[in-house]
């Protein structure tokens, strides 16, 4: 068998050849079929539900940077349960705030404001030996984590660490799977978050997608996934097309819908579609943009009611913080199930 027919059999017995065909999405997401005889009779209507389920709606903290280092975690969190969030993830355990804290008092602060931390971003690697990132100081970030009462650590790194061939991201995924079993043993899971790079095809190999490499390679029970929404979108414009010109479409929600067990958490961003940007869209508040939020949270919704998916907002650089908090916590509240 060679490395490329290997790939193939990994992703097909791991759910994801295919994934750009869209079948499943289609199926899932109501698509009409064609040759339709008769129609079918009107379904009665039942009251509409939240689409993201209650408790489920989180923010990523990297978003409050300059209010958490002004007015303090405790403030923050204040401000974000008044606005309905029940969630929280980390980008670093200090992010500036005045004044030194305790990993112990600050669970404390959570958890008297009512909110949950699910998660937190970690590095990946460094060259300095005494960096905090998974693969210089993995026992101390899962100390962190567990002493935070994280349920799932991860990282925003891309798996770049040995380069962008097919060889360099099975290396990458073997460091991933180790961190996984860490994280494992100690009752949490290990998750990556993507920007629009991993979409993008190995320098070896034009045919071979980057992430489905990491999706092939990595025991599904060990390395999860955080889809962050936006830059999956931008995925798809940038990459599209294959270095050697060949069209590679695909639809980033059929990655979820092939193993949604993958993908527990979530970055809902959005932004406004323009061609002439490199990633072809421009970063703005959660509602305002012109990404279909109800269409991907249903399908997802729909597909795997029973597993407990986490919707956390973000902006990588909002003009005001709380404004993108309020309104993008609003906007996600409002979106509604179909009655039918």
């Amino acid at each position: 068998m060679t490395s490329h027919d290997e790939l193939a059999h990994l992703l097909r017995r791991r759910g994801f050849l295919g994934v750009a065909a869209g079948t499943t999405a289609a199926a899932l997401l109501g698509t009409a079929g064609a040759g339709t005889a008769t129609a079918a009779p009107a379904p009665s209507r039942r009251p509409t539900a939240p689409l993201v389920p209650k408790g489920r709606l989180g923010i990523q903290l990297y978003s409050l940077r300059d209010q958490v280092s002004t007015i303090g975690f405790a403030r923050v969190f204040e401000e974000l349960r008044r606005h309905g969030y029940a969630e929280i993830e980390f980008a670093g355990y200090t992010q500036g705030s005045a004044g030194p804290i305790t990993l112990r008092r600050l669970r404390r602060l959570v958890r008297d404001s009512g909110l949950r931390a699910v998660g937190s971003h970690v590095g990946y690697h460094s060259s300095d030996p005494n960096a905090y990132t998974f693969a210089t100081n993995l026992e101390k970030v899962l100390d962190d984590a567990q002493e935070l009462g994280l349920k799932h650590i991860g990282t925003a790194s891309g798996p770049f660490r040995y380069g962008s061939t097919v060889d360099a991201w099975k290396r990458a995924a073997e460091d991933f799977n180790t961190y996984g079993a860490a994280a494992r043993a100690r009752g949490m899971t290990f998750y990556q978050h993507n920007h629009a790079e991993e979409f993008s095809f190995a320098t070896d190999r034009p045919d071979v997608r980057l992430y489905d490499v990491l999706l092939a390679e990595t025991d599904p029970d060990l390395v999860h996934l955080e889809m962050d929404i936006y830059w999956a979108y931008c995925g798809q414009f940038r990459f599209g097309v294959r270095p050697d010109g060949v069209p590679a479409p695909f639809d980033p929600i059929d990655y979820v819908l092939a193993a949604p067990h993958r993908y527990p958490l979530f970055h809902v961003k959005d932004g406004e579609r323009d061609p002439s940007t490199r990633d072809g869209y421009r970063m703005t508040d959660v509602g305002d943009g012109d990404i279909d939020h109800e269409r991907f949270i249903g399908g997802v919704e729909r597909l795997s009611r029973r597993r407990d998916h986490h919707w956390i907002a973000e902006h990588d650089n909002p003009g005001d913080s709380f404004r993108f908090a309020r309104r993008s916590a609003a906007y996600l509240r409002s979106l509604r199930e179909d009655g039918c």
